[in-house]
């Protein structure tokens, strides 16, 4: 029986492809809502729980202050209707102690009269017990304390020192009253303090996210904006924006005319190499079809005019690539140095100086200089006399460059039409007519210009190219 080889081949799988852009979701770190609310809460709670501390605490002592005030009146009216009885004790007028709860059992309010050597005079309402007298101090002034002397209450106590005309004994008056009342006091009001500054920071919170929700409610309307734009309904961010995010809409509105634009000169770009390319292809196919004899020169003649042609646009693509690059830049005299030696290899008769100072830059990439400098130079070499003379210098944030030969030169007529693709006026020599079209075309990619004008002190053409500095 015949079996069916096994092998350990791979299954493969295919996937099929939306035929819509395949949206690839934007790395997402947080949420500003949530952070700036966050900020808020905390900000809030602190502030709050600062404020509240200091609050409670100046309320505290505002009630614990009334109530010692109220000990206080009480221990200055027993002193005041205090003397000495006929056995050297302390008795008090009636009125003095006519508050009902000193004279009730455990009522919460009490006072006792004391002194080393003496009867105590104590009020009914201490009934079996006693203040104690602590330790010997000279009270001039009201004393003020809190006691846990009786097991089942707190008291807050006021003593005082004096002596009672008649006697020579340092009598102490104490007054006690129980911190019930005071407590119940403090912690109704704390309770109010917690439950109205727990209102007010949810209220503070709850503004915090109505804020941020709207503050943060244009850049939703940017969005907006965006996806219209993806969906082909408008091509700009056209809405009023507040004055915080306008600036965002512009660089993003500049941003989008730059991409047009760089898509529309790719298009352009890639229609001229077209049609520059149709020609030579339309000559070579000619030649073939007709079995040319000089097919072979053809083909190369042709296929030399089409590589200098995509030269170019690569060039210049090249050149739109990098110009959003704010670090382009490029040290000018490196690349006169490395041209001159370059075009002094090819045209040996020809005498090239170069002058001006070293240390100029431009905002240009260094291989689109020397693509410039290049076809500049060797123009000036191949139609010249002989003579090439370069000058380099700084003016209006601009670096200048005068590339100047001793040649017949351009009539001024001509100087303009020079500039096409593919125009040459002088046929005897080999060329297609692209050089000063590459320097146009990139110099104005990076907002730079180029001219033509006479050599006054060699007769022949001088060119002017001027870039943007970058010192």
């Amino acid at each position: 029986m015949n079996s069916m080889p096994v092998t350990d081949a791979p299954i493969t799988t295919t996937t099929p492809i939306a035929d819509g852009p395949i949206r690839v979701p934007a790395a997402v770190k947080g949420s500003l809502s949530r952070r700036m609310i966050l900020i808020a809460a905390v900000w809030i709670a602190v502030l709050l729980s600062g404020g509240g501390f200091a609050l409670d605490r100046v309320l505290r002592q505002a009630v614990t202050r009334n109530f010692d005030d109220q000990l206080e009146y009480v221990l200055r009216s027993l002193l005041n209707s205090s003397e000495i009885g006929p056995e050297g004790e302390v008795i008090f007028s009636r009125e003095a102690v006519a508050d009902q709860r000193f004279l009730e059992p455990y009522s919460g309010l009490y006072y006792q009269v004391s002194a080393k050597g003496q009867d105590d005079l104590l009020s009914r309402s201490l009934w079996d017990r006693k203040l104690a007298f602590g330790s010997p101090h000279d009270d001039r002034t009201a004393h003020f304390y809190d006691s846990m002397q009786f097991q089942d209450e707190k008291l807050r106590i006021v003593e005082r020192d004096a002596v009672i005309p008649g006697s020579k004994v340092h009598w102490r008056f104490q007054v006690a009253q129980s911190r019930d009342g005071l407590d119940a006091q403090i912690t109704t009001l704390r309770r109010t303090l917690v439950r109205s500054f727990a209102l007010l920071a949810l209220g503070l919170i709850v503004m915090a996210a109505l804020q941020t929700f709207y503050g943060l409610w244009p850049l939703r309307r940017v969005r907006e904006e965006i996806a219209r734009m993806r969906a082909g309904q408008s091509n700009r961010v056209s809405s009023a924006m507040p004055v915080e995010v306008a600036p965002m809409v512009e660089e993003l509105n500049a941003l989008i005319e730059h991409n047009e634009r760089q898509a529309e000169e790719a298009r352009r770009h890639a229609g001229n190499l077209a049609h520059a390319l149709k020609t030579p292809l339309t000559v070579i196919m000619n030649a073939a079809t007709a079995q040319s004899d000089d097919l072979a020169d053809t083909v190369i003649r042709e296929a030399r005019t089409m590589r200098r042609q995509v030269d170019h646009h690569l060039a210049r693509a090249r050149a739109v690539g990098r110009r959003g690059s704010a670090h382009s830049r490029a040290d000018v005299w490196p690349s006169l140095e490395s041209v001159e030696r370059a075009v002094g290899r090819l045209y040996r008769h020809v005498r090239i100086d170069v002058t001006g100072p070293r240390g100029l830059q431009v905002h240009v990439e260094r291989q689109d200089l020397d693509e410039m400098l290049g076809n500049l130079i060797e123009n000036a070499a191949k139609y010249g006399g002989g003579s090439v003379f370069v000058t380099v210098g700084a003016q209006s944030g601009f670096v200048e460059f005068l590339v100047e030969d001793d040649g017949v030169g351009i009539p001024e007529e001509e100087r303009v039409r020079i500039f096409d693709r593919g125009v040459r006026l002088d046929t005897g020599k080999p060329g297609t007519g692209l050089g000063l079209a590459i320097v146009r075309d990139v110099a104005e990619i990076y907002e730079g210009t180029v001219s033509l004008e006479e050599s006054e002190d060699l007769g022949g053409l001088l060119v002017r190219l001027r870039l943007p500095a970058a010192n």
